[in-house]
């Protein structure tokens, strides 16, 4: 599975838009993005949008990868992850 950091670091490689870009319409250092992209730090919801906007990506599809990767990272360990996450979507 790609992490949202590795999916984000791939989408804008292929665009060819440099760190700094992206980093300046976050608001954040370009450090700060690259460790995002390291998976060393994590993205957080406020900035879904302007990575989907950026990127030329749908919300939905960056809001996907990074709702995936919250779990996996998150709570991965839990016996019943999968049982629970099918529960939660259906009161959802």
């Amino acid at each position: 599975m790609k992490t949202f950091g590795e999916f984000i670091k791939l989408k804008r490689e292929m665009l060819g838009i440099p760190q700094r870009k992206i980093a300046a319409q976050l608001d954040i250092d370009t450090s700060t993005l690259s460790k995002i992209e390291r998976n060393e730090r994590k993205a957080t919801a406020s900035m879904l949008e302007t990575f989907a906007f950026e990127l030329n990506l749908e919300l939905e599809t960056i809001e996907y990868v990074f709702l995936k990767d919250s779990i996996y990272s998150e709570f991965d360990n839990l016996k019943f992850l999968k049982e629970n996450l099918t529960k939660i979507s259906k009161e959802l």
